[in-house]
């Protein structure tokens, strides 16, 4: 699909889709819509940002949000070298001495009306954000140098930035903090909406095993540790996978062993 800008064909992204479903904390669901709604004709939606440690569902929960408004979503996965360029439009050579302009998901989200997710933003370098401050204010534009054009958001495009918790990533220029707002924090889930996501990510693991892992994870969650709902997902995964091929009981040592390292054994019950 493409759309023409001031006489500059732009070809657009496709929507992901993903087979993700939110479970559990609906207060927190609650909090992002709120954030993307208008509630007046001078009103204008919020940027927020997810903010939680590495695993705990942000990516999930903003998908889910974006669906329960039946948009289409755009993911803009950010690395330490994303470029402006990256973010808005990338030039491609295409045949002799001719250049194709490509949107990126978060520009497409933006003409089509649809939800962006930047993920893992604050990995992002103070450049980069620099090419999004008009979109995350009242302008609501964009300005690609690279193309020449300015692109202006639709009226329906909501964008939500996730970002980890962890050591790996830059601060945020003080600019750019102010414009992505609310903050919303996502903890651990408590041990039932565990369960709950350990069903639903994985049906054709038995209860008892499900059980276990939860158990593991919450006492490794009340000593600080980092280990989340994905990690105990790739534990049952494993654990099952070596069981097809050996026979015998779900080898969940084993699996938690190379899963997460010996440390982690600490947590296992006695």
């Amino acid at each position: 699909m493409t759309v023409q800008i001031d006489g500059v064909t732009l070809h657009l992204a496709h929507p992901d889709e993903l087979p993700v479903q939110w479970v559990g904390q609906e207060e927190l669901m609650r909090q992002l819509l709120a954030a993307w709604m208008v509630v007046d004709e001078r009103d204008l939606p919020m940027n927020p940002r997810l903010l939680g440690k590495p695993g705990v569902g942000k990516t999930t929960l903003a998908y889910a949000a974006a669906k329960r408004m039946d948009r289409a979503v755009y993911i803009l996965q950010a690395t330490l070298d994303t470029r402006p360029e990256d973010l808005l439009v990338t030039p491609v050579i295409e045949g002799a001495g001719q250049l194709r302009y490509v949107a990126s998901p978060l520009v497409t989200a933006m003409l089509r009306g649809g939800v962006a997710i930047l993920d893992e933003g604050n990995r992002m370098s103070e450049k980069s954000w620099a090419s999004l401050a008009p979109l995350l204010d009242t302008r609501r534009y964009v300005e690609s140098i690279v193309a020449g054009v300015k692109i202006k958001a639709h009226p329906d495009f909501r964008l939500v930035a996730t970002m980890n918790d962890d050591a790996s990533t830059f601060e945020l220029p003080e600019y750019i903090h102010s414009r992505l707002q609310p903050q919303i924090w996502i903890d651990f889930p408590d041990r039932d909406e565990e369960i709950q996501i350990l069903q639903e990510n994985l049906p054709f693991a038995e209860e008892e095993i499900l059980e276990y892992v939860a158990d593991f994870l919450q006492k490794a969650h009340g000593a600080d540790e980092n280990y989340t709902v994905r990690d105990g997902i790739n534990i049952v995964r494993y654990a099952l996978k070596l069981r097809e091929l050996t026979g015998g009981a779900p080898a969940l040592v084993t699996s938690i062993r190379k899963t997460l390292g010996d440390e982690a054994l600490r947590y296992l019950k006695s």
